[in-house]
C-alpha cells in the first residue's frame, strides 16, 4: 500500500511538532522550511490535523503550532486512517467496472492486507516515532 503525499508530509509534520520543547511553538512557515515542503501543503495538512484534534494552532502575538496530549498519543494506525480515508486498495466499480468482479479473489485478498497494514500500525503513536534516534534529527532541522 502506498500512502498519499497529503498523508506523508501530515506525519511528518506532526513528528517536527512532537520533538518541540513544552511551551515552544512553531509557525506554519517554519515547520514548513525546517521539513522542506511547501508552505500551503504544509498549511493544508495543519488545517486537517487541527481538524483531527491532533494539533493546536494560535494565531496572533504568542501563536503558533504545538501538538496536542491526544496528538501525541492517539494510534498511529488511526492517524493514516483518517488521513487516508478507508477507501478499499482496488476500485471494481467504476465508469468501466472491472468484469471479475462476480468471481474476484483480489479484491478480498488486497482488503485483508490493508487491514494488516493498519493492524500493524495501531501500537504506534507520534511519540514512539519521534524517539531517538529520529528526535534528534528532527530537532536539527531548521
Amino acid at each position: 500500500m502506498r500512502l498519499t503525499k497529503f498523508t506523508d508530509l501530515a506525519l511528518r509534520v506532526t513528528m517536527r511538532l512532537a520533538v518541540t520543547e513544552q511551551g515552544v511553538t512553531l509557525t506554519t512557515r517554519q515547520v514548513a522550511e525546517a521539513m522542506a515542503i511547501p508552505y500551503t501543503h504544509t498549511a493544508k495538512a495543519i488545517a486537517r490535523l487541527q481538524h483531527l484534534g491532533v494539533v493546536e494552532a494560535r494565531r496572533g502575538r504568542g501563536g503558533g503550532l504545538e501538538l496536542t496530549g491526544f496528538g501525541r498519543t492517539a494510534s498511529l494506525g488511526w492517524l493514516v486512517r483518517e488521513l487516508e480515508g478507508e477507501e478499499e486498495v482496488v476500485a471494481c466499480e467504476g465508469e468501466t467496472p472491472c468484469p471479475l468482479r462476480a468471481a474476484c479473489r483480489l479484491r478480498g485478498a488486497l482488503r485483508n492486507a490493508q487491514r494488516a497494514f493498519y493492524a500493524s500500525l495501531d501500537p504506534l503513536t507520534v511519540d514512539d516515532l519521534v524517539a531517538s534516534p529520529t528526535g534528534p534529527v528532527l530537532l536539527s532541522l531548521s
